[in-house]
């Protein structure tokens, strides 16, 4: 038996369908999925974390014994929120990862399982999140970014990469996520060019991190298939 596939925007769309649902999947292209993506494939785990609480950050690296890293995107050298920062993690290490949108809506799972996906691990994260639904429905949330009123910027790479997660799921899909495989499927050939041309991609260019946007691009890429337990993402991949 196979569950239907639902896709609604951000924290309200997790809201609305984390009680009707057995998996979650988070989809935050640029670039909290890809910063844990490679974090993962270095075989580090992830402490999602909202962002603005620096004492919380601490006292939740005391507890899972992390490293906490900068959710801005730092030079020189530093782990940050930027995917190319944390190729240089070794196995085995934990980091504290605060962002606004992925890590906020990776912690408002309630009793749904909740992955993390983005395009450079679709398909692994989609064959996990079918695993561990056994037959159930899987929603996909596509994060989106915020407008400075805070409200919901509806974001093009992170409904391209629900559309992607959607591609490699079965199931009967709601009209959202049909749209969004739709739209996936129409630029699937020129994911870089597009994603590179969108307004988040553009501001992540302009600031200097081309290198996170060619790497958010790499479509299935990567084999990982993060799982949030207990507060930590670890790589579920073949589990």
């Amino acid at each position: 038996m196979v569950g239907r596939v639902h896709c609604e925007w951000g924290l309200a769309g997790i809201e609305a369908l984390r009680d009707q649902v057995a998996v979650l999947v988070i989809v935050d292209v640029l670039s909290f999925s890809t910063a844990v993506d490679i974090a993962l494939g270095r075989g580090a785990e992830v402490v999602p974390l909202a962002y603005g609480d620096e004492a919380a950050a601490r006292r939740r690296a005391e507890e899972t014994g992390a490293l906490v890293v900068d959710p801005r995107r730092a030079g020189g050298g530093q782990f940050s929120l930027s995917p190319a920062s944390l190729m240089g993690l070794s196995s085995g290490q934990s980091i504290v990862l605060p962002s606004p949108n992925g890590s906020r809506l990776s912690l408002a799972g309630g009793t749904a399982q909740v992955i993390c996906a983005g395009l450079r691990n679709a398909a692994s994260a989609a064959r996990c999140a079918q695993s561990l639904a056994g037959g159930g429905d899987i929603a996909v949330i596509p994060a989106g970014e915020r407008w400075p009123d805070q409200s919901l910027r509806p974001a093009m790479e992170d409904l391209i990469g629900a559309g992607a997660m959607i591609d490699a799921l079965e199931g009967d899909l709601s009209p959202e996520a049909g749209l969004a495989l739709r739209a996936y499927r129409a630029i699937q050939g020129q994911l870089a060019q597009e994603i590179s041309g969108c307004r988040s991609g553009q501001e992540l260019i302009d600031r200097g991190f081309e290198t996170d946007v060619s790497l958010a691009c790499q479509l299935n890429a990567s084999h990982t298939a993060p799982v949030l337990l207990a507060g930590i993402y670890r790589d579920h991949a073949g589990a």
